[in-house]
């Protein structure tokens, strides 16, 4: 089995304890990393970096790759008005050719960025195309396709059957190939019946896949679903099932007392998402109260329409400040955010990730801290100084899949044209 020695870099720990960083050398045997601090041997390959940077790489635990190519056409907009009038819209018009160039442009961004694994949310057809996307950059990835069985404006859904069996199919075919991973996607309560809710429950579980949604979003969202449900929205969700340590919610920022503790006690995953939720105007998650509570939160940009940025260190900036600003310097510290955006969330998702240690997936992020320069602790560095600028190579599966501001699966130009021509098409389509 080859062997990757990272020689004279400096190795991030990010723990929530804040422990110092450490210059030594990294083993990686294929996939994974195999010992920290040993020496390289003849045959190895051997990558120098010194006065470099060796962090984890980053995983975002919620992403809407199809949504990429929709980046700047639904600016300026509150959620419910942004889904029903333009992304709902958009997404309907898609073809295979338009979904496989909005996640190639997503996936290269991501990887550019330190972005190693995601959970992503497709929309309801085409999904197949996000997954090969994915699969030949060599990304880490789960997701699932889109699923919508009550009527919407935008005509966006299918029936419960048509769902479930496009979800089985997809499941068939990704789950556990290669880097790939399925996972149920039931859009959000307003957009599913329950008995959607209780079929992804069961057939998911049967299946040992992730289950992922959106919740709590919006007050709008919120009163929706008590109108529909007679119920909160977390409590709607476990009743159904779908709530434990294999289901990832995204947002969860108006919630009842109740409803906190419903997430705490079931384990349940949250996906912060602060640029969004500034963007839509849709409110600011308690983070501190909830990790305080017991409840687990991780970090992810959402989708690029409503961020406009799938950058996670902008996400670890803007997570800090927020709460800062809610609570105090200080509220959410640098430490924790950088694990929020490692370990956590590979915890969210059930993966050995996010740790630079032995038995651990060799996923990094080589960063080059002389990019901006920072005398300051690496932790805050990398939360408040650094920028995509400062990555310089990203590593998947011991694999080298970005460098330089390259993805090495493609032609970033290629990609450019690709997505010109695909938003010309879906645009006329849609009529927007």
């Amino acid at each position: 089995m080859s062997r990757t020695v990272f020689v004279g870099g400096t190795l991030l720990p990010c723990t929530r304890a804040g422990a110092p960083a450490v210059q030594a050398n990294l083993v990686v045997e294929g996939a994974n990393i195999v010992e920290v601090g040993g020496d390289a041997l003849p045959g190895d390959t051997v990558v120098d970096c010194s006065g470099r940077w060796i962090a984890p790489g980053f995983v975002q635990p919620h992403i809407h790759l199809v949504q990429t190519l929709f980046r700047g056409l639904a600016d300026d907009l509150a959620l419910m008005d942004w889904l029903s009038g333009r992304i709902w819209p958009l997404e309907r018009a898609h073809d295979v050719d338009s979904v496989y160039a909005s996640a190639r442009l997503g996936v290269s961004e991501l990887l550019l960025g330190g972005t190693t694994s995601i959970l992503d949310m497709a929309t309801v057809s085409h999904t197949d195309a996000v997954f090969e996307a994915a699969a030949e950059a060599g990304m880490r990835l789960w997701c699932g396709s889109a699923m919508m069985d009550r009527d919407n404006l935008a005509g966006l859904g299918t029936t419960t059957d048509v769902a479930m069996r496009t979800a089985n199919d997809l499941a068939d075919r990704w789950h556990g190939r290669g880097l790939a991973h399925y996972a149920y996607a039931p859009r959000f309560v307003p957009s599913c019946s329950d008995a959607l809710l209780d079929a992804v429950a069961t057939e998911a579980r049967r299946r040992g896949c992730l289950i992922h949604s959106h919740a709590s979003e919006n007050r709008d969202e919120v009163a929706l679903v008590r109108e529909l449900t007679g119920q909160d929205n977390i409590h709607h969700l476990h009743a159904h099932g779908l709530s434990g340590s294999d289901v990832v919610l995204a947002h969860c920022i108006h919630l009842s007392e109740s409803e906190v503790e419903s997430l705490a006690l079931t384990r349940t995953r949250v996906a912060h998402c602060p640029s969004s939720n500034q963007k839509l105007a849709s409110g600011l998650c308690a983070v501190p109260e909830l990790l305080a509570r017991g409840v687990h939160v991780s970090l992810a940009a959402d989708g690029a329409p409503c961020n406009n940025r799938l950058d996670a260190f902008a996400e670890m900036r803007l997570a800090a400040l927020l709460q800062s600003t809610r609570l105090g310097a200080g509220a959410l510290p640098a430490p924790i955010v950088l694990q929020m955006a490692t370990a956590g969330g590979a915890q969210a998702l059930g993966f050995p990730g996010g740790v630079l240690a032995a038995g651990k997936v060799a996923d990094l992020v080589v960063l080059d801290p002389d990019v901006i320069w920072s005398g300051g602790d690496p932790a805050s560095t990398v939360v408040y100084t650094m920028d995509s600028r400062s990555v310089r190579q990203t590593w998947v599966a011991g694999k080298k899949v970005a460098e330089d501001g390259r993805v090495l699966a493609w032609d970033s130009a290629e990609t450019s044209k690709l997505c010109r021509a695909s938003l010309e098409r879906v645009r006329a389509r849609a009529r927007v």
